[in-house]
């Protein structure tokens, strides 16, 4: 067993070296035990649509049902749509299998307990079973299958208030699972998206699904400039992440999307609590507080976000790479079709582009996120390094890794809990302040990495 797969927010891993049928098996028997010790019985099961996703979900439910847990089997779908079938059916939790933006031959598992994540000290739960082989025993459980599609549309039917719906507007779902959802929910509602391969294929053949990575958008990007549309979506493929284009071909990152729609929704909420990231342009968290709300700045990772937004009663959470939570007319999950249509919505009262909503931010010239390959084993150490080393001279947040602050800018330096990688971003009020800061930290942190 991989004790590398057991990560923070999730479990992680190579479809076919880490997660074996005899690993999956006794995953889904230590879920249904943790379960089972919960008092918690009936579990929704969704699938994204990677080639290993049918197997590792026929020995994830055996194993559940092993435990006597009642199996609720949502389908092939994205990780938002088993979110809000656990809401909307009231399950008792919910597990999604999927590699999110990972490469095709890696697989995972995102969790529920509840209406709530399963992660952190629950994780190591599961992995102590595991290990033990210490499972609940019952009469085998029940299966059943809902697919909640229906029930997601009709939400959005409901929700979603248009000004107007000629909005030109691409959506390149890097054939994931959230293309087809995506597309049916939006045409429901009287839109016409120009599709970019919103069908799903498991080998994710053309490009890399995940919005972060600019190259990623660039299909998505020739599509908007050479239409003349207003603006692009595009999803990682799991379809909890949304990269936006607007219409000059630029990419409108998390956090600058975040700016409005925080400004949407403390037009409605004055004070309302908003959650960022470690990740996210202080220029953010300097809007929301210049139109009245109240920013918190927090650690990354999903499940991190969801349990710090219901501690703050916050109503919109957002992350640097896509991840949008909305808890204003929704359950507080991060999903990108319903940011989507949150960003149309927008759009449809407006007479004036997306670009031009940002046009009072201050400048600033930031990176965006950069990935530095660094195997798991040391990745943690070395960002305590980082730490250790700008403690005594620089301010620093050390909530999620380092955010050092330096004249005119800051630099970050975390470790990756889905990737064998470091995660830097850097920002600065000006090009020169931000090679500046670039270059030290990252002199830094090859020394460190030297030894």
């Amino acid at each position: 067993m991989n004790p590398h797969v057991f990560r923070q927010y999730d479990i992680r891993g190579h479809a076919e070296r880490d997660f074996g049928d005899d690993f999956v098996l006794a995953l889904g028997r230590s879920l249904g035990t943790f379960y089972a010790k919960r008092g918690l019985n009936r579990i929704g099961v969704g699938r994204d649509c990677r080639l290993s996703s049918p197997r590792i979900h026929a020995a994830l439910c055996d194993g559940l049902l092993r435990t006597g847990i009642d199996v609720v089997d949502i389908g092939v779908g994205p990780t938002p749509l088993l979110y809000f079938a656990v809401h909307e059916l009231d399950l008792d939790g919910g597990i999604q299998i999927t590699g999110s933006h990972n490469p095709p031959d890696e697989n995972g598992f995102k969790m529920m307990v509840g209406k709530g994540s399963l992660y952190g000290a629950d994780i190591v739960e599961l992995r102590e079973a595991m290990e033990s082989q210490g499972f609940h025993e019952a009469p085998r459980g029940t299966r059943e299958s809902i697919d909640p599609t229906a029930a997601y549309v009709a939400h959005a039917r409901r929700d979603i208030e248009l000004g107007r719906r000629d909005i030109r507007f691409a959506v390149d779902a890097g054939n994931g699972a959230g293309g087809p959802l995506a597309l049916e929910t939006m045409r429901a509602l009287g839109l016409d998206p120009v599709p970019l391969l919103c069908e799903m294929d498991g080998r994710f053949p053309v490009h890399h699904a995940d919005p972060t990575e600019p190259e990623t958008l660039e299909m998505l990007r020739e599509r908007v400039l050479g239409d003349g549309l207003e603006l692009g979506f595009a999803y990682d493929g799991d379809a909890d992440r949304v990269g936006v284009i607007d219409s000059r071909g630029e990419v409108i990152w998390g956090d600058k999307l975040m700016i409005i729609l925080s400004r949407a929704l403390l037009a409605k909420h004055p004070g309302a609590t908003i959650i960022g990231e470690v990740k996210c342009s202080q220029t953010m968290y300097d809007d929301i507080a210049a139109h009245g709300g109240r920013g918190v700045l927090w650690k990354t990772g999903h499940s991190l976000i969801k349990t710090k937004m219901k501690e703050e009663a916050a109503l919109l959470a957002g992350e640097m790479s896509g991840h949008i939570f909305f808890a204003d007319r929704y359950y507080g999950f991060d999903d990108a079709i319903y940011t989507t249509l949150r960003v149309l919505e927008i759009i449809s009262h407006s007479d004036i582009p997306l670009h031009e909503m940002l046009s009072d931010v201050p400048e600033t010239f930031a990176t965006p996120e950069i990935r530095v390959e660094c195997d798991d084993a040391h990745k943690f150490d070395l960002v305590q390094q980082v730490v250790d080393h700008y403690r005594p001279t620089h301010d620093l947040v050390d909530i999620d890794g380092a955010r050092i602050q330096f004249p005119g800018g800051w630099a970050l330096v975390r470790a990756s809990n889905t990737q064998p990688v470091l995660v830097l971003r850097f920002e600065a009020d000006s090009e020169e302040g931000l090679e500046a800061v670039r270059n030290e930290v990252e002199s830094v942190l090859e020394r460190l990495r030297r030894g």
